[in-house]
């Protein structure tokens, strides 16, 4: 029986087990088996290694990588292709999928990189050279222009930031984004290319806001928030931001928050700050597939942006343990596991 090599999480402060788990002979209808070609360390694993994040364990972690598919059931999806895919698993039959527009919020969701090792075959997550690719997943080709380095963070990242900010308000000539992370350097540039004309960004890091700078953020200390912006958007994952966010808007306008994805965001804030400004504030978690096909096309009309510097050089699977250290450094907005 061929086997898959695999990655085993098995608890917030222990190494990872480097073992094997069986590559399924035949497919599902629907399924696609795709060996992985290039993964990248998304900020939410290392959360769930550190254990501020809960996971099923044992389990595969993983979610943002593109690979080759090696066998396919599904019409439109060849093997040799080099694809990417969404980051949930929908049903396509719920509210959440059919009514809402939301189907990252289906009711019978699965979520690669989330998911136990007796679910399924376990070829669940991206720290591996093979993943199992449920009928409900959308498989996207990569687009030629694209290296592997650039494309593997989309099906995250960058898809949520193009969800996040799909409704601009109008006029949008002036934004603020809250944080220079890979989602805040996504967002400085996604908003240029919409058309805003002003994008401030704001981090602790003065290095992180060098680099937000090469995509159009324009750098703001914290503390110096400009004020009547169109638009701010949260993407630090701090509560303590969001009164300086309120601050900054004008009335009438936009706050999204999508970074605030953990238990420990209780907020400092009055309804009066919202009502007197008639402001709109909205929640964004994950994306949809359109998002993805959206975020993908950006990459490949965006030569002139240096996303590229933006991932490490890639690190062998089994020096997992590692490319988390190397994460936890900063170094790199992220860094890049290669099966």
């Amino acid at each position: 029986m061929k086997t898959a090599r695999i990655q085993l999480f098995r608890g917030p402060g222990q190494p990872f087990e480097l073992s094997t788990a069986p590559l399924p002979e035949t497919l599902n209808a629907g399924e696609v088996l795709v060996r992985i070609s290039l993964a990248t360390i998304c900020g939410s694993d290392l959360h769930t290694t550190e254990g501020r994040r809960s996971a099923p364990i044992p389990c595969v972690l993983g979610h943002e990588a593109v690979g080759h598919v090696v066998a396919s059931a599904r019409e439109g999806v060849s093997a040799g292709q080099r694809v990417t895919w969404t980051l949930a698993d929908s049903c396509g039959c719920c509210a959440p999928c059919t009514s809402w527009s939301l189907p990252q919020k289906c009711e019978h969701l699965f979520k690669y990189g989330h998911a136990a090792m007796d679910d399924g075959t376990g070829l669940n997550g991206c720290y591996a050279d093979h993943i199992l690719l449920r009928p409900g997943t959308q498989v996207m080709p990569v687009p030629d222009g694209l290296s592997d380095a650039v494309a593997a963070p989309a099906n995250c990242a960058l898809a949520t930031i193009v969800n996040a900010l799909e409704a601009l308000p109008e006029p949008c000539d002036r934004a603020l984004v809250q944080g220079a992370g890979l989602l805040g350097i996504y967002a400085c540039a996604w908003l240029r290319h919409r058309g805003v004309r002003e994008v401030y960004c704001t981090d602790v890091s003065p290095e992180r806001l060098a680099v937000a700078s090469l995509f159009g953020g324009i750098a703001v200390a914290p503390g110096k928030s400009p004020q009547k912006v169109d638009l701010v958007l949260e993407v630090t994952g701090a509560a303590s931001v969001v009164p300086a966010g309120i601050a900054a808007l004008r009335p009438g306008g936009h706050y999204v928050w999508a970074g605030m994805v953990h238990p420990q965001t209780q907020l400092d804030l009055t309804g009066e700050a919202v009502l007197r400004k008639c402001l709109t504030v909205r929640g964004v978690h994950n994306y949809a597939p359109r998002h993805l096909a959206l975020g993908l096309d950006f990459l490949s009309h965006s030569p002139h942006l240096p996303f590229e510097q933006l991932t490490s050089p890639p690190l062998p699977l089994e020096r997992l343990d590692e490319g988390f250290e190397l994460t936890r450094s900063r170094r790199w907005q992220r860094v890049a596991i290669q099966p």
